[in-house]
């Protein structure tokens, strides 16, 4: 329980600070100002939004499936927030670490599918349920490249536990009998006498042990965008078209709840995205020589150093994939449905399946 508000806490305190963050960017590249009033540079204006939804009156509409309505902010959220549960924060410090984390993941963010049908189908709203099928459309179609992309990880990592595969972007890999050599045959340069799992640091992280997973950490993080709905891929959010979406009758607390679901998603994909292609927890920075900067700035496991220098590289390469999205919500223009799907099935789809392939022979070969 204490690791379930403790998660919650945290998990509520970084979405107000990125819903700041959100409006700074966009003010900064608008030449504007953005919050300034409440608190110091604004800093505040977020809590004041929260307490705000907080005070405002919780209607359901008349003609609403009451049920579904008041079910789905909560189904939505649920699915997202269990998804933390497997994420390693540091080499100690994994909410549930079971064998399993990858298909886990992938199996219980794909429950937010039904929360955003029921919001739609339960507000007996048009726009609602237009919001709703583009929302279901969209993400049923980009979990399939951002799934193939994540198998290219596990067929190279040979394992669907998110910490093992943490362990294996890092200097600390020796927790793991026998992935010294696997590191020396993935990064291909076992011939040169070059010993990475001492040198740490970028080059052990998975998008330089095999290449390829560049590319499918490319596919991962646009498709990341769609199953987040946000910019470009944000038509089931259309005001334009939609007023907006499928949350358009909800208010006060339970919309309160649909906007940390969507906030808590974005931390969440960027997690998986630094877990499995960007290092996790391990140091960017590595061993040059007798100067040992990757075991100096990852710590001793089992010690509070190890938890503070784990946290701090997993939310740092974290929130520049966050800055990363934020840049591109105010950057490009929305897509056309027919542009979207088009996207997603003649692009990001076959190509991903080529990344499979190749990251298949490649373990082959390098065996």
């Amino acid at each position: 329980m204490l690791a379930f508000l403790l998660t919650l806490g945290a998990l509520l305190g970084v979405v107000i600070a990125l819903a700041y963050a959100e409006r700074k960017v966009a003010a900064f590249m608008q030449d504007r100002m953005g919050p300034t009033e409440a608190g110091p540079q604004g800093s505040l204006q977020a809590v004041a939004d929260v307490l705000k939804l907080l005070q405002k009156e919780d209607i359901v509409p008349a003609a609403a499936d009451k049920g579904l309505f008041k079910l789905a902010p909560i189904l939505i959220f649920a699915a997202v927030f269990a998804g933390f549960a497997v994420i390693p924060f540091t080499p100690d410090l994994v909410p549930a670490g079971i064998g399993i984390g990858v298909f886990y993941l992938l199996a219980i963010i794909s429950l937010d599918v039904v929360g955003l049908l029921m919001a739609g189908w339960g507000s007996n709203n048009k726009y609602a349920m237009l919001g709703a099928m583009r929302s279901v459309a969209q993400i049923v179609s980009y979990e399939i490249p951002a799934g193939l992309a994540i198998l290219s990880v596990v067929m190279v990592c040979q394992s669907l536990d998110f910490q093992e595969i943490s362990y294996q972007q890092g200097a600390l890999m020796n927790q793991f009998p026998g992935l010294e050599y696997e590191m020396n045959w993935l990064f291909g340069i076992e011939a040169l006498g070059i010993n990475t799992t001492t040198i740490g640091g970028i080059t052990t992280w998975n998008i330089f042990r095999a290449p390829i997973l560049l590319v499918a950490f490319i596919i991962y993080f646009i498709a990341s965008l769609a199953e987040s709905n946000r910019a470009p891929f944000d038509i089931p959010e259309a005001e334009s078209e939609l007023v907006a979406g499928f949350h358009v009758e909800y208010s006060g607390f339970r919309f309160a709840v649909l906007f940390l679901a969507e906030y808590s998603m974005m931390v969440l994909v960027c997690l998986v995205a630094v877990v499995l292609f960007l290092g996790s927890w391990n140091t960017p920075l590595p061993n040059i020589g007798p100067v040992a900067l990757a075991y100096w700035t990852s710590g001793t496991p089992g010690e509070i150093s190890s938890i503070l220098w784990g946290i701090f590289w997993l939310l740092s390469k974290t929130f520049i994939l966050l800055f990363l999205q934020l840049q591109l919500r105010w950057t490009y223009p929305r897509l056309r449905v027919d542009q979207l799907m088009h996207l997603c099935w003649k692009v990001l789809t076959p190509v991903a399946l080529a990344v499979v392939l190749i990251a298949g022979i490649w373990r082959l070969l390098m065996i």
